[in-house]
């Protein structure tokens, strides 16, 4: 079953909806309000998006471990195929991200940009007939999308109207929505659930529900994934199957919420401590901007260093050698060059991913 928005077909006005609503708003806000007490955004979104990358991937059967990651983040070439997808799909995060900021909307052309990022190809919208879903199990047929490109384009369209126009659904409702649709349509050969995931985190942006993309159900829908996938396959076989749906990703956000609070929460608590243990170590280095370099991402280089405390390269490595020494790094050589690990954030991000 495909909408065509504004729809009256859907009745969002039910107890169970409202009740799990106004749960699912109360957990987004707090969020959004503790996560705008924090100085440095791109440091939680840096290491939220790696950990959604991950997830996300893994619902499409793209496997692949934090120490892998760390490996191919570390150098300048990545030769593992699964590892070279999920840090693609971070990219993608980013750039619609970047998007969202500067633009204000989210078009047709966005979505086919993610996809293209995440699968690293050209191939767009698709033009040939004959795109079937099929139960990965039995091989059966379980619902065929549409199918020509001016249908597609048709679709999204509607689609892109509906996500930018503003009425009197709640926008958490609309999330539910916009997610059945664009998975529905499945406007691409391959990447329409990682992109349809960007997209629900490119949303709750847009509508000011979040500062900065740091929330993702992946982990909930890999979690729940039959559930997931029969309340879509029952949409198709009974309109009032929408009821389930939203209340199932109402439920997700809400849970989802709860859990990113509780990471962003131990990083920065984590954060703190490492701060105030430098400052007593090491008083001659320690700087706000140091600490905060050290938690951009869970390792660094001296490059990084002399680019984002603006030091010199000897000075970076007299710094680098400093922290190693006194527990607060540990390096390796990876290639032909040295690389230093912050064990506490790698180890607090894998932790939040088991």
């Amino acid at each position: 079953m495909l909408l065509e928005f504004p729809t009256n077909a859907i009745n969002t006005d039910t107890i169970p909806i409202y009740k799990q609503l106004a749960k699912s708003n109360r957990a987004l806000a707090e969020l959004k309000g503790f996560s705008a007490t924090i100085p440095n955004k791109h440091m939680l979104i840096n290491a939220m998006t790696l950990n959604e990358a991950k997830d996300s991937s893994e619902i499409e059967q793209i496997v692949t471990t934090h120490d892998d990651l760390y490996q191919a983040m570390s150098k300048d070439k990545v030769l593992d195929a699964a590892t070279k997808e999920v840090l693609s799909y971070r990219h993608a995060v980013w750039e619609g991200y970047q998007f969202i900021l500067k633009r204000g909307f989210i078009s047709t052309n966005l979505l086919a940009h993610i996809q293209r990022v995440i699968e690293n190809n050209k191939s767009g919208i698709r033009k040939v007939l004959g795109t079937e879903i099929r139960n990965m199990t039995t091989g059966e047929v379980i619902y065929t999308p549409p199918q020509t490109e001016e249908e597609i384009r048709r679709l999204l369209a509607n689609l892109e109207t509906y996500i930018n126009t503003e009425d009197d659904t709640d926008p958490l409702i609309k999330l539910a929505l916009i997610h059945y649709q664009f998975e529905a349509i499945h406007p691409f050969y391959d990447g329409n659930g990682r992109t349809g995931r960007i997209l629900n985190i490119l949303y709750l942006v847009l509508m000011d529900l979040l500062d900065s993309p740091v929330l993702y159900l992946s982990k909930y829908i890999l979690r729940t994934k039959k559930e997931y996938y029969a309340l879509l396959q029952g949409i198709q076989q009974d309109i009032s199957g929408f009821e389930g749906w939203i209340v199932y990703i109402l439920k997700g956000v809400e849970e989802t919420a709860k859990n990113t609070l509780k990471i962003i929460r131990s990083i920065t608590d984590a954060m703190d401590g490492y701060g105030i243990e430098l400052r007593e170590k090491l008083p001659k280095i320690y700087s706000k901007e140091l600490v905060e370099a050290l938690f951009f991402e869970f390792y660094t280089k001296t490059i990084y260093m002399e680019r984002d405390l603006r030091i010199s390269r000897r000075t970076a490595v007299t710094y680098l050698k400093k922290l190693e020494e006194n527990g607060f790094l540990t390096s390796e050589m990876i290639g032909r060059e040295r690389v230093y690990k912050n064990e506490i954030l790698f180890n607090l991000i894998k932790l939040h991913n088991e």
